[in-house]
């Protein structure tokens, strides 16, 4: 039997970390567009959370056989109805932090109204609006015996109608009409003025229904399961692995409803209709006042005037050019002299794009070997890896289809990159492919060498300026040939590859985080410097959770920097007393996985695409990848350094499951001063020297990362100063 006294279920952790989305909407401090930015966030992640992890666990309630929460000791029915109960009150919570934003919103003459609110002259604009453009497009229907209740799609809005006839017999029925997608969610009243569209059907709708008299009107929405089972075994050896996954996207639309939201509650016999004929009970339908589907609110926030948008939004960043590697020399040349780092948004992806252009361009590339998870729509990756195929280099691409939501974009690259003479392969049966490799093979003068890129996120230029990621480029000929092995492995099928320097899951990643541990288990028998600094997504697995116990128990110091779920509760006495969580919600999204054993430069330290989850340690293919490079691991630990410093927008994990914020006494940001830092270094490119070393301008002394005496500076004022100066 597991103890569950220092564990706590996922999905309730995970709604926490939502909950901490949603605050930073709620938060004056932060800029009002980008409060609006952070609903819609908190909005879409619980739509996808209904979809995936609800689904889930509806899916698992239908089982004969009754699955446990290793955790908590909750049945999949238990887990449902604590999320219920949880979800409306952090409905309500919604609608109130809606209710502010809209009154900020309203203060500052930018308006969401509905038709009601509305003068004469703008209810006949938008009445005619309706006619014009709406309703030529409207999907619509009554409900009867001979027109039976329509399979509404997944996260699709509907306007619904109670009827009357208007005959003698005053017969009633349901109105239901769909809210088109093919159009904006809102119309524009005037720069910053707008009414949405659900609001003016449920105004004008009735007229469809002109031989009714309308009782009650509702605006509705429903959310389907989106977890998608891929059984692999249904697959015969010549089937075609795109088609298969097309069949299984469109089947995602029409998967059975998992909750109902509602803009009121309705009366009885609507209440009655809907349940029923969604198979649905009371405690999934939520009540909430404020819109639904709120991806639209980014939209909006950028359809406003221009100077309106600056004045409410974050001062404007893009990412900056690299501190280590020059524009006006190639990529190629620079990382058979140094080992190469990129830590995204705050660096720019570009010298990796370069890299592959150049790799596509190179006589002595023989091939380009590359995972990919997830891409940008319009992706200039793939674009190198196309003209590296047209160039007559091998080109082999692992391309993982099954990335949730992600599957279209990833079908159609399949499809160009083979078009263009890449070799496609697909993730493994029941193991989707997670990891973020890329090698470059070269022959020059009949020697074989190698560049490989291990990164921590998806390559994709888009959320490289949204999210918080590393990549390392290195030519050590030890990591090249554990990376051609891992390809080697991936060509053949093989999970069961033994690696030197890398740990890959399912088959390594487990076995080497236990001896990492176990390692500073001893060190802390004989001494108190047994520690472990721990950054990524998610922790849920419960060996590892068992494990970092069984190491606080025996006196190893544990810091955690989790971003959403953490399973894990510290400061439980004889359990986890040694063990700190925090978490920091900001401006990006922090994405990096960064695993630390043992204090300081003398630590073994890796980047890694796997978060501490049973699909990421078991289920996946998962790389890690160990940071041998003085100065590239002293970065990475002063990064770090950095995020725990935080006293603004981080948050502590108390032993109550609770989280609070921590004394704010310098207002440190670390987004923010890792922003600052970035730009600095860039001004200062023409600063940079030929040999690995770092100038200060506040002296003529030279700091050299090598020099123990200048390593690792703790106290957070000269980190940042450090980090200013710094233009290696």
């Amino acid at each position: 039997m597991n103890d569950i006294s220092f564990t706590q279920n996922r999905e309730l952790s995970w709604l926490k970390f939502n909950e901490r989305v949603l605050e930073e909407a709620a938060d004056k401090s932060v800029e009002l567009f980008e409060r609006v930015k952070f609903f819609s966030i908190f909005d879409t992640n619980f739509e996808e959370f209904f979809m995936v992890r609800v689904g889930s666990l509806t899916d698992i309630n239908d089982m004969k056989k009754k699955v446990i929460d290793n955790k908590t000791l909750m049945s999949a029915q238990e887990q449902i109805d604590c999320i219920m109960d949880e979800s409306k009150r952090l409905y309500e919570k919604k609608d109130t932090v809606y209710e502010d934003l809209k009154q900020d919103l309203q203060e500052e003459n930018v308006s969401i109204c509905r038709v009601n609110e509305l003068d004469d002259k703008e209810k006949r604009l938008v009445y005619y609006y309706f006619n014009s453009t709406i309703a030529p497009i409207l999907s619509f229907q009554i409900v009867d015996r001979v027109h039976p209740f329509p399979q509404i799609p997944n996260l699709a809005i509907v306007v619904l109608f109670q009827l009357t006839s208007q005959s003698k017999n005053k017969k009633q029925f349901m109105g239901l009409i769909q809210v088109p997608d093919k159009i904006k969610r809102y119309v524009k009243l005037s720069d910053t003025k707008v009414v949405l569209i659900e609001d003016i059907i449920r105004e004008f709708g009735q007229e469809i229904f002109d031989n009714y008299d309308c009782t009650s009107k509702y605006i509705l929405s429903v959310t389907r399961n989106a977890d998608i089972e891929y059984d692999d075994e249904d697959l015969e050896f010549d089937d075609d692995y795109r088609s298969y996954m097309k069949k299984m996207i469109k089947l995602r639309k029409r998967l059975r409803p998992v909750r109902l939201e509602i803009n009121e509650y309705p009366n009885e016999e609507t209440r009655e209709f809907l349940l029923k004929n969604l198979n649905l009970t009371e405690h999934r339908m939520f009540v909430t006042k404020s819109p639904m589907r709120c991806g639209f609110l980014f939209d909006l926030v950028y359809d406003m005037p221009k100077n309106v948008i600056e004045k409410y939004t974050y001062e404007d960043f893009s990412p900056q050019e690299s501190s280590m590697i020059s524009k006006e020399k190639s990529v190629i040349e620079q990382v058979y002299y140094k080992d190469l780092f990129l830590s995204f948004p705050y660096e720019s992806i570009d010298p990796f794009i370069r890299l592959l252009n150049e790799a596509a361009e190179d006589e002595s590339v023989v091939s380009i070997k590359i995972t990919i998870y997830r891409l940008a729509k319009d992706s200039e990756i793939t674009k190198a890896l196309i003209k590296a195929a047209e160039n007559g280099k091998e080109v082999v691409v692992l391309m993982e289809l099954r990335a949730r939501f992600d599957e279209e974009n990833n079908i159609l690259w399949s499809s160009r990159l083979e078009n263009a003479g890449c070799r496609i392969i697909y993730g493994f049966d029941h193991y989707k492919c997670h990891s973020k490799v890329c090698l470059i093979t070269k022959i020059k003068d009949e020697k074989i060498s190698y560049i490989t890129q291990v990164g921590t996120g998806n390559y994709n230029e888009k959320t490289s300026k949204l999210y918080t990621d590393f990549s390392y480029m290195t030519t050590r000929q030890e990591i090249g040939e554990d990376a051609k092995e891992l390809f080697d492995n991936f060509l053949l099928g093989n999970l069961n590859g033994e690696y030197k320097h890398l740990m890959v899951s399912p088959h390594s990643m487990q076995v080497g985080l236990d001896k990492l541990i176990d390692e500073q288990i001893e060190k802390a028998k004989v001494s108190e410097d047994g520690y472990i600094r721990l950054k990524m997504n998610s922790i849920s697995d419960r060996k590892l959770i068992d494990k970092l116990s069984k190491a606080s128990c025996k006196g190893v110091k544990i810091d955690l920097m989790v971003r959403g779920i953490c399973c894990l509760v510290p400061g439980i006495k004889d359990k986890t007393e040694n063990i700190n969580v925090y978490q920091v919600v900001g401006r990006f999204l922090e994405h990096h996985r960064i695993y630390q054993f043992g204090k300081a430069e003398n630590c073994k330290l890796y980047i890694s695409s796997a978060d501490f989850m049973t699909r990421n340690i078991r289920k996946r293919v998962e790389v890690a990848v160990p940071i041998y490079d003085d100065y590239i691991k002293h970065r990475i630990l002063n990064f770090m350094d950095i995020m725990f410093a935080d006293d603004t927008k981080i948050r502590k994990l108390n032993s109550d499951k609770s989280y609070s914020k921590v004394e704010n006494t310098e207002n440190k940001n670390s987004q923010e001063i890792l922003i600052d830092i970035a730009k600095e270094n860039s001004v200062k490119r023409n600063l940079q020297s030929d040999d690995n070393r770092v100038i200060s301008s506040h002296s003529n002394k030279t700091i050299n990362p090598d020099n123990n005496d200048n390593k690792r500076i703790t106290v957070f004022d000269k980190i940042k100063n450090f980090f200013k100066n710094l233009t290696h």
